[in-house]
């Protein structure tokens, strides 16, 4: 059965334009450029390996930056607000300092601190959820706490208890309402 597998094997070699069978004559002499072949084979086996290295290895360094770029992207994502912020902890400070405030300064104060907060917001997509009374019941924005019988359609809101917050367009705070029912 062995002689068989290797006159098989012989006879593909021969159609194949020969092998390395055929480049040994009966002195043991083999032909030069089998041995050149293998050396080429060899060499190109080298340098492949070595491209696969490098890719490989670049590729880890690739990976490697990415993740180090998304935790830096984590560790400073709240930057831009709280540069934003700042200014307002400002204003509140020295709304605390002044010595002698008068009711209309004060309000003042407020105010400009309420703008400067408001405009921190506006900069960083905090938008604000402020549904008026009768606008419909959103469930994605809105969050009923109550309902009363109203003159009003049925799951419309009544009374805004509290206004909710949207950072761009995930929810960060829904609204809280009183919602309309049937009399």
């Amino acid at each position: 059965m062995q002689d068989e597998e290797k006159n098989n094997a012989q006879e593909m070699l021969d159609q194949q334009g020969g092998g390395a069978a055929d480049s040994v004559d009966a002195t043991g002499y083999v032909d030069p450029g089998v041995e050149q072949k293998l050396a080429d084979a060899e060499a190109r086996v080298a340098e492949l390996t070595e491209s696969f290295l490098r890719a490989k290895a670049e590729a880890e360094n690739v990976r490697r930056r990415a993740q180090e770029d998304i935790a830096r992207a984590h560790k400073f994502a709240i930057e831009s607000f709280a540069e934003s912020l700042v200014p307002v902890k400002d204003s509140l400070e020295m709304a605390l300092k002044v010595e002698a405030p008068t009711i209309d300064s004060l309000k003042e104060g407020v105010e400009m601190t309420l703008r400067q907060l408001s405009t921190a917001f506006e900069k960083n997509r905090l938008l604000e959820i402020s549904p008026q009374g009768g606008d419909k019941l959103d469930p994605m924005k809105h969050q009923a706490i109550s309902t009363v019988p109203a003159d009003q359609e049925v799951n419309t809101i009544v009374t805004v208890l509290q206004k909710g917050y949207m950072i761009a367009d995930r929810l960060l705070r829904p609204a809280l309402v009183i919602v309309s029912k049937e009399k």
